[in-house]
């Protein structure tokens, strides 16, 4: 597992280095040996965030934790990706069986974001990403994997683009296409 660390608003140190590699180098027993985590430090107001973000396969694994002290975000942020990991892992395989968890997956995209200083509507970003067919309980569970409140995927019954949400009551929605 090859492991990429980057800070904003500080430096890196040795210990921190050695610290990470030992701990995020422990998930390499569920992925393949090129798979890449990518890790990024930042401190903003005393809060010290760590934020690990796993692609494999076209699935996506991202956790984020912030506390007061950089070693305990480096903790917590991996018991939360081992918790994923084994509940996405047991849901994928009791789901589809073996190699389940190997499947190729589509990768989500933030989309675009607006920018709320100015009145004036203007694209400030631009994502694009494979669409590959998937059901839509596949839609929900990388969702879910993620962490965003909305998912863009091709419908795998339909060959239609379609978005699944979170609602405000914490279920669920689909937006499928109708043309006129």
């Amino acid at each position: 597992m090859n492991i990429i660390i980057s800070g904003k608003n500080m430096d890196i140190t040795d210990s921190l280095r050695r610290q990470i590699n030992k701990k995020v180098g422990k998930l390499k027993r569920y992925f393949d040996p090129g798979t890449e985590a990518q890790v990024t430090l930042s401190v903003e107001k005393n809060r010290h965030i760590v934020e690990v973000t796993i692609p494999f396969n076209g699935i996506l694994i991202r956790a984020e934790e912030s506390t007061d002290d950089m070693y305990a975000s480096i903790d917590m942020v991996l018991d939360k990706l081992e918790r994923q990991i084994h509940k996405y892992r047991t849901k994928l395989w009791r789901k589809f069986r073996t190699d389940a968890f190997t499947d190729d997956q589509m990768l989500f995209s933030k989309g675009e974001s607006h920018d709320e200083k100015d009145d004036e509507l203007k694209i400030v970003r631009t994502k694009r990403f494979a669409v590959k067919p998937m059901s839509v309980e596949e839609a929900l569970m990388q969702m879910d994997l993620i962490g965003h409140s909305f998912f863009v995927f091709s419908n795998a019954e339909t060959d239609e683009v379609n978005v699944i949400y979170k609602r405000r009551d914490g279920k669920y929605g689909l937006i499928e296409p109708e043309f006129e």
